[in-house]
């Protein structure tokens, strides 16, 4: 039978007695400990009681440029000392107030100074990181220079969104002037500055993401087959007026310009995009397409600040009716669109817009005239791109063109893709025509691969595969186009 004699017993009383000395050596053990009210005040020399305190606060993927304008900082004064911080976390929104104040609760339960913490962030392509501070507290200067600043990163489990910095000094001035020159370091040793960027796919809400860094293409002009007219369209907007742009501003000509690629899908925009990327060394370029078509405003943020740059917006028919996160009822091209409206005219910034869907843009840029100076049309390729489409994608590939012109027949109004996925195919079949070769030996595709490949993508059980490779033809096998 249970026991519930709820009386008192000696025994209660030890253990009672056990518990307050633990409480008791706990708290005591706490109030040993240092506190930043404490550190910071000792650096600053004064009573840190209502001491100015100056924020800056910076888009998450803004910490690596953030980090790199401190370690600039640090590099100019040997003796700062760098604290880290323990119990920060879940702790809820505190800053420097807080932690040099004199609240007993924030000095019992508060953050505390402790283990530096740092996380590798992307620097650069090819997979470059920097060590960025976390949580921490940075003790600069000495005497009547002295400054106490803490970092916080962004931390989604914190409900931290943003990089913040706030600064303290015994003289406001001074801790006025700090804020400045991390805000003016930050940008002139900003890592995405010349760079390929995009936003990662969770960019946006509580799902904060950090720029990718991506290799830039190399393509000569020989890789880009276009006709002769549209590439000159194409590289005198965006290539020419790079080149040109100190010319152009002394001759009071505007450098901000946009440029719509528009054309059925597989016939060579995201090529042609690539490409011009690959011209523009020394060039920032923010890439947009898909679940991150809602950075625009962060993208023209970055793209105003690093200039030269370009925003590549691909497949921008996708946002003409999509409403924006920010805007309400204004669909995302019109955010697109405004954004473009508020950069200078002399601002060296190229938009550079890819569709397949023309008709949809058209009411909103007409509505909107001069945002987009040059509609360039990407057609499917003629007989002659064909033929260079072709020598393009043969590479070093040993095939017997013998017979192309009659290849160069069957495929009228098809898209690269399409040849591409032909020479791939026409390898394929002279791989297996050829099964008992070794493995090492070298691949010669005949003639007749060539022809097998082309029948298969035109076989009536292949009418889908030809339709995302793109085919504008008839289909040899319905009899009503053929009627």
């Amino acid at each position: 039978m249970a026991d519930t004699d709820d009386a008192p017993r000696l025994s209660d009383i030890g253990g009672y007695g056990r518990f307050l000395l633990r409480s008791m050596s706990q708290r005591a053990r706490a109030a040993a400990q240092p506190t930043f009210r404490a550190v910071v005040g000792e650096h600053l020399g004064v009573p840190t009681d209502g001491l100015a305190v100056v924020r800056e606060a910076w888009p998450a993927y803004e910490h690596v440029n953030v980090q790199a304008a401190l370690d600039a900082v640090l590099d100019d004064d040997p003796g700062a000392q760098v604290l880290g911080m323990t119990g920060h976390r879940h702790h809820g929104p505190f800053g420097l107030a807080e932690l040099i104040g004199d609240d007993p609760h924030q000095a019992q339960y508060g953050p505390r100074p402790g283990n530096v913490t740092r996380t590798a962030l992307p620097s650069g392509p090819g997979g470059a990181t920097r060590e960025c501070l976390q949580a921490a507290v940075v003790l600069l200067g000495a005497g009547p220079t002295a400054c106490a600043l803490l970092l916080l990163g962004p931390d989604d489990e914190s409900g931290r969104h943003q990089l913040a910095v706030e600064i303290v000094a015994a003289d406001p001035a001074r801790a006025e002037a700090l804020g400045h020159r991390l805000r003016d370091e930050a940008l002139a040793r900003n890592v995405y500055r010349g760079q390929v960027v995009s936003f990662g796919a969770s960019m946006f809400g509580e799902r904060g993401s950090l720029l990718r860094f991506h290799e830039r293409p190399t393509m000569a002009p020989g890789d880009l087959v276009l006709p002769p007219s549209t590439f000159a369209d194409l590289r005198r907007q965006v290539v020419g007026v790079a080149r040109n742009s100190a010319r152009l501003r002394a001759a009071g000509q505007h450098l901000k310009r946009g440029l719509l690629l528009y054309g059925p899908p597989g016939v060579g925009k995201t090529h042609s995009v690539r490409y011009l990327v690959s011209e523009l060394t020394g060039t920032t370029v923010v890439e947009l397409t898909g679940d991150t078509l809602h950075a625009i405003r962060e993208a023209c943020s970055i793209a105003r600040a690093l200039q030269p740059s370009m925003i590549v917006v691909e497949d921008v028919d996708l946002i003409a009716e999509e409403r924006s996160h920010y805007g309400g009822e204004t669909p995302l091209l019109f955010t697109l669109l405004n954004e473009m409206d508020g950069l200078d005219e002399d601002a060296d910034v190229v938009f550079l817009l890819t569709t397949n869907r023309a008709d949809l843009l058209e009411p909103a840029l007409a509505s909107r005239p001069g945002r987009v100076d040059q509609a360039v049309h990407i057609d499917l390729p003629d007989r002659e791109s064909r033929r260079r489409l072709v020598e393009l994608y043969r590479g070093a590939l040993d095939i017997d063109l013998s017979r192309l012109e009659s290849v160069l027949d069957r495929t009228d109004r098809v898209t690269a893709s399409f040849l591409k996925e032909l020479l791939r195919r026409a390898a394929v079949v002279a791989a297996e025509r050829d099964g008992a070769a070794a493995p090492d030996a070298p691949l010669a595709v005949g003639a007749d691969d060539l022809d097998t490949a082309l029948a298969d993508l035109l076989d009536t059980r292949n009418q889908m595969t030809r339709a995302v490779l793109g085919f504008g033809g008839e289909d040899p096998d319905d009899p009503d186009e053929m009627a």
